[in-house]
């Protein structure tokens, strides 16, 4: 199982871990990783992997990255080179550094989000996250009728600068409590920390302050006065009840 220490950090920028094997697809696999990957509607984090062989200094220029489970395990981070090179060897201490500012963005852009559901309290059809701009689908069966106004009031929970924390509970008290699951079609993520049966949960505000609360595997920043100031993009009837909102970071 690797160590997800995004989970534990997600401003880590850079971190030491060692080889534990290699995909037959030409994957990295470390013991510990700063790399998120694709899940969630977040891609996978991009970034380099540099090493000493026999005196020599090399790296590896990775793409993207993604989950792997062979034989079951669980937590496999699979790290995919950007093009065929040599990898790094079986065994060996490799310095993972993570291209911040592509994360960075996919952070703002994933809290940003998350508030574009408080402001629009309707049932999550769908969503993606780009370092640019991202998107929700709602279940919405009219438009949006003033686009400044949800601008306006989106930009306005961001200047209240609420912290972004998280908690966990199990899946059984997920179970109980559905109503804190706003997306229909992606089943939140369950089963995850260091035991089976959690749930983590990103809490937005704290106290009298909170202001959301929903399951999340992603990565997100400490308060929402980081996300800075969005704008509102194309707003698109997406099927009979079905509207999808874009957001740009701005």
């Amino acid at each position: 199982m690797t160590v997800l220490l995004f989970r534990e950090d997600a401003y880590l920028q850079e971190a030491e871990a060692r080889v534990l094997r290699h995909t037959s697809e030409g994957g990295v696999v470390l013991d510990r990783t700063i790399f998120y990957p694709t899940g969630g509607g977040q891609p996978g984090d991009s970034g380099r992997l540099d090493w000493s062989e026999g005196g020599t200094k090399a790296g590896l220029t990775i793409a993207t990255t993604v989950k792997g489970a062979p034989n079951g395990a669980r937590d496999e981070i699979v790290l995919i080179p950007a093009e065929p090179a040599p990898l790094p060897p079986i065994g060996a201490t490799v310095t993972q550094r993570l291209d911040w500012m592509r994360r960075h963005h996919h952070m703002r852009i994933h809290t940003a989000l998350h508030l574009l559901s408080v402001v629009l309290p309707y049932p999550v059809t769908g969503g993606a996250i780009g370092a640019e701009k991202g998107r929700l689908d709602f279940q919405m069966p009219e438009p949006v009728a003033d686009k400044q106004a949800l601008e306006d009031d989106l930009n306005a929970l961001i200047e209240r600068d609420l912290v972004v924390t998280e908690d966990w509970i199990t899946d059984e008290e997920l179970i109980a409590n559905p109503a804190i699951v706003k997306t229909m079609s992606v089943m939140p993520p369950m089963g995850q920390g260091q035991t089976e049966g959690r749930v983590r949960l990103i809490r937005i505000g704290l106290g009298r302050d909170q202001i959301d609360l929903q399951p999340c595997g992603g990565t997100h920043v400490a308060r929402t006065s980081e996300i800075g100031r969005i704008r509102i993009g194309k707003l698109e009837k997406k099927g009979r009840d079905n509207r999808r909102v874009s957001i740009h970071l701005d």
